[in-house]
C-alpha cells in the first residue's frame, strides 16, 4: 500500500518543502512498510498510522529548524526524526545528519533509504556512549522515543562542552513535564516547548545552554 499524499491540514503553511521532497518522504514510508515484516522497525500497532504518527510527526522538526545544520540523530531506529530531516536537507543543498544506530539490521535499512532517496546523511553503528570523539563539529542533536530526558542530556553533554551553542531537539510524549522537572534536578538548560501538531499533549523540546548543576 503506497503512502498517502501529504495532509494539508497537518501543516497549515504550504511549500515549506518541495514536491520532490514530499515524493522522497513517501518513498521512505513505502520502504518502511517493505522492510517491516523482516525487521521490527516500528511498533506494529502504529504501522497503519505510519504517515501521520511517524513521518509527519518527525517533519515538524525541520519545520521548526529549516537550516543547513550538522546533526546527530541519537538511536535512529527506523530513522525518525533524523532521516526525515536528512531528506529535507536536500532542498537546502547543505547540512548533514549523522544517524547513530547500534543495531546492524536497522543500520542496513537506514543505508538503503539513503541510497534510494539521496538523503544528506551517513550511518554510524555506534553506541551512544562512544559518540564523543567519533563525531565532531555538531550543531544540533535530535532524538525521538529513545530515553528519558535526563539520559538524553547525559549523552549530549560532551557535545555541549565542545560547542556551547549546541541545540538539542527531543520529541516527547504526554509525560514530558515530569521528565523536564526530573532533568532540572541535575542539569541547567534553556527550554522552549513546541506543542506537537501531530499528537495533542506531546511536544518537541528545544534545549540549549546545557550545563551540569552543581
Amino acid at each position: 500500500m503506497a503512502s498517502p499524499a501529504p495532509s494539508a491540514g497537518f501543516f497549515p503553511e504550504s511549500g515549506f518543502v518541495s514536491r520532490e521532497t514530499w515524493d522522497r518522504l513517501r518513498l521512505y514510508a513505502d520502504l518502511v512498510r517493505k522492510w517491516q515484516p523482516s525487521i521490527n522497525l516500528i511498533s506494529p500497532k502504529t504501522l497503519p498510522e505510519l504517515w501521520d504518527r511517524h513521518v509527519l510527526d518527525s517533519l515538524q522538526l525541520f519545520r521548526l529548524r529549516p537550516d543547513p545544520l550538522t546533526w546527530i540523530d541519537m538511536g535512529s531506529g527506523a530513522g525518525f526524526p533524523g532521516l526525515v530531516t536528512a531528506i529535507c536537507l536536500q532542498d537546502l543543498g547543505g547540512g548533514w545528519v549523522h544517524l547513530v544506530e547500534s543495531n546492524n539490521k536497522k543500520a542496513s535499512f537506514l543505508r538503503q533509504v539513503i541510497v534510494k532517496t539521496g538523503a544528506r546523511a551517513s550511518v554510524h553503528a555506534l553506541r551512544m556512549e562512544t559518540m564523543p570523539g567519533a563525531l565532531t563539529g555538531i550543531d544540533a542533536i535530535s532524538a525521538r522515543a529513545l530515553a528519558s530526558l535526563s539520559d538524553l542530556l547525559d549523552y549530549a553533554a560532551p557535545f555541549a562542552a565542545e560547542n556551547p551553542a549546541l541545540e538539542m531537539w527531543f520529541h516527547k510524549g504526554l509525560d514530558y513535564p515530569g521528565e523536564v522537572r526530573s532533568a532540572r534536578d541535575h542539569w541547567c538548560f534553556d527550554l522552549i516547548e513546541h506543542q506537537s501538531l501531530a499528537r495533542d499533549g506531546s511536544a518537541i523540546l528545544q534545549l540549549s545552554k546545557l550545563s551540569k548543576r552543581n
